[in-house]
């Protein structure tokens, strides 16, 4: 089978969790190719259409599958080859956003949200609920100390990672900063994800206290599975999937979005990693289908669907 990949390529790649579904794609048999798109708004994407046309003509596949709602009106313009879409967040999140991801339904022949949640908004019945996969061979559990003489980080810190650049708004970096600094406690430190590899991530996950996230709005973050994967304890707003992901997991904490309740659950964490160490994330990853084979099967499966209906 022949998938052509559509997705922003604003920062020159495409995004991770679209990579890493891609690449194991391809581990399962199908033949993956991108059309990167470059440009911002309605008009910046519009502007892809022949080139995204000439891409199709030349690798003719079977699928194109688009990440996102503006990728996926793009590329549901074309009638030749059906339109597999997949709604990760704010498509659905931000209202502005969400008449394109209506549209883009409209002109796609099946559709796939990331949770629950965002399937809740849109209202409809016949969208497939499709989470994107841990990678499990980047994320798992290594060794504290070894990650933190990696990094180079002191013992006797605790250590927040939060979930992404301090410059990414809809993180809410300032209601963390807030939460950290209500602690008064010089030895416990907030760190940003910015400009980091995939296995930086893995090993600050591992090294850290607590991983934090305080998002306005989510699908199904990566970043809480991914630390789940690490065995690593977390604070959540309650945002997305988060919900049913820590429902009945121990050192899985969801905070209100105020500073005073995250704080208290960030020394909830501390404590539970001083304590106990690792939690039980993983097994709950396994449970719920969210390793890249089980996903990789599910979205196989909406490819066929398509292609025999």
């Amino acid at each position: 089978m022949r998938v052509l990949i559509v997705c922003s390529g604003n920062s020159g790649a495409a995004s991770p969790f679209v990579q890493e579904q891609a690449d194991h794609l391809s581990k399962a048999g199908c033949v993956i190719d991108f059309f990167l798109i470059r440009g911002k708004g309605w008009l910046g994407y519009l502007r892809n259409r022949r080139s995204l046309l000439k891409k199709i003509a030349e690798m003719r596949p079977d699928i194109v599958h688009a990440h996102s709602g503006m990728s996926a009106l793009l590329s549901g313009l074309q009638r030749k080859v059906p339109v597999v879409a997949t709604f990760h967040g704010s498509d659905v999140n931000v209202s502005k956003l969400r008449f394109f991801t209506r549209a883009a339904i409209r002109l796609s022949r099946a559709q796939i949200v990331v949770s629950n949640d965002l399937k809740r908004i849109l209202g409809r019945s016949s969208l497939k609920v499709i989470p994107c996969a841990v990678d499990d061979t980047v994320f798992h559990t290594m060794s504290y100390k070894d990650c933190r003489s990696q990094l180079g980080w002191g013992s006797t810190t605790r250590y927040i990672v939060f979930s992404s650049s301090f410059q990414n708004a809809i993180k809410n970096p300032a209601l963390a900063k807030a939460a950290v600094e209500s602690l008064h406690d010089s030895t416990i430190q907030l760190m940003e994800l910015r400009g980091k590899s995939r296995k930086e991530v893995a090993c600050m996950l591992n090294a850290c206290d607590v991983a934090l996230l305080t998002s306005f709005s989510e699908g199904s973050p990566q970043f809480i599975k991914e630390a789940m994967a690490c065995q690593t304890p977390v604070v959540s707003t309650r945002v997305g999937d988060v919900p049913e992901l820590f429902d009945g997991v121990e050192g899985h904490y969801l905070a209100d979005a105020n500073a005073e309740d995250i704080a208290s659950k960030l020394l909830n964490a501390i404590s539970f990693r001083k304590q106990r160490g690792s939690t039980k994330g993983y097994d709950v990853l396994v449970s719920r289908g969210l390793l890249p084979s089980n996903v990789t099967r599910e979205i196989i499966d909406v490819y066929n669907q398509v292609l025999n209906s």
